[in-house]
């Protein structure tokens, strides 16, 4: 009896391991928003690191965050690292690419809860209204994370993060257009 239960149990085991390893061995995960200022105000938001705590949608889950900064203020090279609670966790960004008003290129490098290294991308286009802005995440699914997937929704549990962060940013670069606005002299 005993040899049928382990004889079922491994029967069960190998086809779980069979149909996670059939998973996709990369993922991309992306949102789209327009906001109704020129890319060189949205831009800007994602250029430089320390711009992030106004929009970014993790910023507030750990008021006790430690922030770092590293390399040059914005664009290709910069970096920043953090450390925080559960939810925060710890990890460090550096842009690799950095194309004015175009594009801004990641390397996300999470360290705690768990070890993942991703790329994440902005681009920023012309769009009716304003600039189209498209947050996008890109890995590879390891067995780990294969396994995962069959648990929880990890598109929509990131889409959410980046519908929120996207909405937030929105709100922020409506804010800059207008002082910017403001501060521009009046022409007679």
């Amino acid at each position: 009896m005993l040899k049928k239960i382990l004889v079922g149990l491994a029967a069960v085991i190998l086809l779980f391991v069979g149909f996670v390893v059939t998973r996709p061995d990369t993922f991309t995960y992306q949102r789209t928003a327009v906001l109704p200022v020129s890319a060189d105000i949205a831009f800007a938001l994602v250029n430089d690191f320390r711009r992030w705590t106004d929009w970014s949608p993790w910023d507030g889950l750990d008021p006790q965050q430690q922030r770092t900064y590293s390399g040059p203020e914005s664009g290709t090279g910069a970096g920043y690292a953090w450390v925080g609670n559960d939810q925060v966790g710890e990890g460090r960004m550096t842009i690799t690419d950095s194309k004015a008003n175009e594009q801004v290129t990641i390397k996300l490098e999470f360290i705690k809860p768990f070890a993942a290294t991703n790329t994440t991308t902005f681009t920023f286009s012309a769009a009716e209204g304003g600039t189209q802005v498209v947050w996008a995440m890109s890995g590879e699914n390891n067995f780990v994370s294969k396994a995962m997937s069959l648990l929880m929704d990890m598109e929509a549990m990131i889409g959410k993060d980046f519908e929120k962060g996207l909405a937030t940013m929105k709100d922020v670069a409506v804010a800059d257009a207008k002082k910017r606005a403001e501060a521009a002299p009046a022409v007679p």
